[in-house]
């Protein structure tokens, strides 16, 4: 590996024996981020400090200036990223989703960053291991996990107690969900109680995201359904968990808990309601509690929401959350030794401090084990719940060059059956019939 070969780099700062440059200028660009999601590049600008700090300590002579710019929008952020590298001036470190390590390993933009570092060092040891598998591609570890999340099934608490649950059913209900014993379907019923009691509107029972997202790959696990397969690594299409998956939401429709024109329902609205209890059900991101106790004004949380993983489907599936961490890429700059430079703040910026100060500011979840005992950390009731009770059943999206494609067909087809265009039986076939005349080499189909 080019860490141990080279020497530049040692586990605590720089070695001597190999002539550097005094000044370096490191480049991070981060995607999807707002004034909320900062430390993804300012943790590379404290990594930098330390750094010279480090390299001070032991008289050698070191400058590192970050250079630091965020998009809130991806497309903005896909096209400077892509504009930059055809140019050659592809920015060092990007912050990024997980699902563009493969298309980018691919094209050679991003190189593995387990090359410059050593994946046995603190605190890349520290990390949770299912955050590193999802940095990963083709058993290289490309990046580093700048944060994680998960996406959870939320419910209003004074619904629930109103259709008879107890505070103490209210308390085990995410046990519950986990046992397998509180289904999808046990949600549309109580969903339709609540309408028909008038504790929420007609078509606000049921009330999921309003576009397209990774969310709604959970309803297809709750089903039964695999995206990957463990052997071949190829990409899965369960047809009958599809099929389920499209005829559960024909019947969140059919019982009017879900209203058939929901998808495109504007997002400031979905936020408002779902945070003033006028939706009985609902999912979201961890992340959303950030939103809904500021900007919405909901001043006591825990004593109005419940969360948990998504319901199983049926017997057949299980309950389960989806993890959709950024990470840290280093791109490929034609020059070991800045790649290393880059390499090592991204490792700093990794430790449990510097990256508890992301997941609080942002309401995000934590990428190391240590940070639970970070008192910042351990002393917020959302993060420490929402690791806890939900990190360690998460899932992601394969990291597969395809998967673009794989997803939209499905969407196309949850969408048509949403919709009432087509039956889950026709939504499937088609789905079928797509794979098989444009992935029929990349999907198992089942």
């Amino acid at each position: 590996m080019k860490w141990l070969a080279s020497g530049l780099l040692c586990s605590a700062l720089l070695t001597s024996g190999l002539t550097l440059a005094t000044d370096y200028t490191i480049s991070v660009v981060a995607g999807g981020s707002s004034d909320a999601d900062s430390y993804r590049t300012e943790a590379i600008d404290m990594a930098s400090d330390i750094l010279m700090r480090e390299a001070a300590v032991a008289g050698e002579s070191l400058t590192i200036t970050v250079e630091k710019r965020s998009y809130t929008n991806w497309d903005d952020f896909k096209q400077a990223v892509t504009l930059a590298a055809e140019s050659g001036k592809a920015p060092n470190i990007v912050v990024t989703g997980h699902e563009d390590i493969a298309a980018w390993a691919q094209s050679g933009l991003i190189v593995p960053i387990e090359d410059y570092i050593s994946l046995d060092s603190w605190p890349v040891n520290n990390i949770y291991p299912n955050l590193m598998n999802i940095a990963s591609y083709n058993n290289m570890v490309y990046g580093l996990p700048q944060d994680a999340e998960a996406r959870p099934f939320f419910a209003w608490k004074d619904h629930l107690a109103k259709l008879g649950y107890s505070a103490a059913d209210i308390e085990a209900f995410p046990d519950k969900i986990s046992a397998g014993e509180y289904t999808l379907y046990d949600m549309l019923k109580d969903a339709k109680k609540a309408q028909d009691m008038g504790l929420v509107e007609p078509g606000y029972g049921f009330y999921p995201r309003v576009s397209n997202g990774p969310d709604y790959w959970q309803f297809y696990t709750s089903f039964g359904g695999q995206l990957q397969d463990s052997q071949s690594h190829r990409l899965v299409f369960d047809q009958e968990a599809a099929r389920k998956t499209y005829q559960f939401f024909i019947d969140a429709v059919k019982m009017g808990v879900t209203r058939k024109n929901h998808i495109g329902t504007p997002w400031d609205q979905w936020y408002s309601e779902v945070a003033h209890g006028k939706a009985m059900f609902w999912h979201g991101g961890t992340w959303h509690y950030a939103r809904y106790t500021g900007k919405e004004g909901l001043t006591d949380f825990f004593g109005n929401i419940q969360f948990s993983l998504i319901p199983s489907g049926d017997r057949s599936g299980k309950a389960n959350t989806l993890t959709h961490p950024l990470v840290y890429l280093l791109t490929d700059q034609k020059d070991d030794n800045v790649q290393e430079i880059a390499a090592k703040l991204i490792q700093i910026a990794s430790e449990p401090r510097i990256n508890t100060l992301h997941a609080i500011k942002s309401s995000h979840l934590g990428i190391t084990k240590e940070q639970l005992n970070i008192p910042i950390y351990a002393n917020n009731r959302w993060a420490m719940e929402a690791t806890e009770r939900l990190l360690p059943y998460a899932s992601a999206m394969p990291n597969d060059t395809d998967f673009g494609n794989f997803w939209n067909i499905y969407w196309k087809g949850l969408e048509a059956a949403w919709t009432g265009q087509k039956t889950a039986e026709q939504a499937v076939n088609e789905a079928v019939s797509e794979l098989h005349a444009t992935m029929a080499n990349s999907v198992v189909i089942r």
